[in-house]
């Protein structure tokens, strides 16, 4: 859809702009001793910059793996890569296990002249994916059962369309539910390099979002550090699955 929510009332969009992630912790090139290493590894490097920099989706390390020379070390190429770009006014940053070129969050004012006019998010829609985001593998009926109170198809139809959320699988139980989680979508568009950046409870509360006087058994729940993964109680989506949700075109069998 060509019009994107507005991140600016998403509810975990809180605080401070997330410290800068120390780059020490990374290898670099000039930790390789060998000169023709090093050579090779620059050159890597110059490869994987011309690939993320044309793709206009982030670009995933098992996609650069497949583009880069053999035997490159794809996390050291992005370290190094990385780095290089760490104080210009594009970043290179994580999404997932995926990399993308995207604007120095200290120079985001530059590009408000160029915003596309956007949709702002429902009530009910802000705090369904609040809840898929937490709470993910999340079917319908455990969304409607945290809010209390019975949540329509459009909501979910509506973060289906922003691509922050997707199918992800089937229940185990009577009447095999669906499964919501998010994407990586969601998480490039919010800044977060994994789902579990998303901020805890005492982060919220700075930010108003939580009452200072919440009940004494109040949690908020952990995510999954690999949200891509189907959890025991899950069944893949199957092609039957997809025709049935309306998410692939049915085969046309012949007589």
């Amino acid at each position: 859809m060509s019009e994107r929510a507005n991140a600016s009332v998403i509810p975990f969009k809180v605080g401070d702009e997330p410290e800068e992630e120390s780059l020490s912790q990374y290898p670099s090139e000039q930790q390789v001793q060998n000169p023709a290493e090093r050579l090779h590894l620059a050159e890597a490097v110059r490869m994987a910059e011309a690939i993320v920099f044309a793709s206009a989706e982030p670009v995933s390390e098992k996609q650069l793996a497949a583009r880069l020379p053999d035997g490159i070390n794809v996390a050291l190429a992005m370290a190094e890569l990385r780095q290089i770009y760490a104080r210009r006014g594009v970043n290179l940053v994580r999404v997932g296990d995926a990399w993308a070129f995207r604007t120095a969050g200290d120079l985001a004012f530059l590009m408000s002249r160029d915003t596309v006019q956007q949709r702002r998010l429902s009530r009910a829609a802000l705090e369904v994916l609040a809840i898929i985001a937490y709470h993910q593998p999340v079917t319908r009926a455990e969304i409607e059962d945290i809010r209390g109170v019975e949540t329509s198809k459009g909501t979910l139809d509506t973060l289906l369309e922003t691509e922050w959320v997707r199918m992800r699988g089937r229940r185990k139980t009577p009447g095999r539910p669906v499964t919501y989680g998010t994407t990586d979508t969601f998480l490039d568009h919010f800044a977060l390099e994994e789902i579990r950046d998303l901020p805890g409870m005492e982060e919220l509360k700075g930010a108003g979002l939580l009452s200072g006087r919440m009940p004494s058994n109040f949690s908020i729940p952990q995510p999954p550090a690999d949200p891509d993964a189907l959890t025991d109680d899950e069944d893949a989506l199957t092609d039957i699955d997809l025709e049935e949700l309306g998410l692939l075109t049915p085969r046309v069998t012949e007589d």
